[in-house]
């Protein structure tokens, strides 16, 4: 994403790339590093780091789209970071005020995992095109790769420490990315095009693949074991 962010401050333009993905990814990372603090999950301390790396890198990602962003989209962006600002203040709040000891653990828990399943279900859409089109032009392989390895890797260290809320969605992570890589095997030598009625679900895989690349890029900036992704 570092790429895409030179390109938009150089061209002063965001062009055709969604902010969505953006905002959705610093939800994530700032209810991870919520969940990983020890008044609320002890011994995740790295997890809280790394995620809160993340949502810092995030948040900056989500205001230079908004400076660069045409007027209709910059309202809509900002409608929507308030949301994202809203939804992290009502689950942190609601944590420290109203929750103590497990009970706080679950409910944080909770919200962070379901955000991160529904971060790795997003290339279930480029999946479904690969096997209609038979062509994986619009599922990179190392995109696919690094998706198993985030998965992967953040599914072990929550197996490790006994925690479900970080092995459970990452295992679903983990299986997804290796449902791309064998995808990727089955398909990559065919050079099936999308044609009439595909055309539309090209366009629409265009914006799904940045949806996962932007993610799992900035969970490999966020640090070394993690390989986008998020919790």
């Amino acid at each position: 994403s570092s790429v895409t962010f030179r390109r938009i401050i150089k061209n002063k333009l965001t062009e055709d790339f969604s902010g969505v993905p953006y905002n959705m990814a610093l939800l994530n990372c700032l209810l991870c590093a919520w969940y990983g603090l020890p008044f609320v999950s002890p011994n995740n301390m790295l997890f809280s780091t790394i995620n809160g790396t993340g949502a810092v890198l995030e948040a900056v990602y989500v205001v230079i789209f908004i400076i660069y962003a045409p007027q209709k989209v910059r309202s809509m962006m900002l409608g929507l970071f308030a949301l994202v600002v809203t939804l992290f203040a009502a689950v942190a709040l609601a944590s420290l005020l109203f929750l103590h000891g497990q009970t706080r653990k679950l409910f944080c828990g909770f919200a962070a995992a379901v955000f991160s399943i529904c971060m790795y279900a997003s290339p279930l859409f480029v999946m479904r095109l690969v096997i209609r089109t038979k062509s994986v032009e619009f599922m990179p392989f190392f995109l696919s790769l690094f998706v198993f390895l985030c998965g992967t890797s953040w599914f072990i260290f929550g197996l490790l420490g006994h925690d479900p809320f970080i092995s459970v969605p990452n295992g679903c992570g983990s299986v997804l990315g290796a449902m791309q890589l064998i995808l990727y095997a089955i398909y990559r030598n065919h050079k099936g095009a999308a044609t009439g009625e595909d055309s539309v679900e090209v366009s629409k895989a265009k914006k799904a693949q940045n949806l996962v690349a932007n993610q799992v890029e900035e969970t490999m900036l966020e640090g070394g074991q993690r390989l986008p992704a998020s919790c």
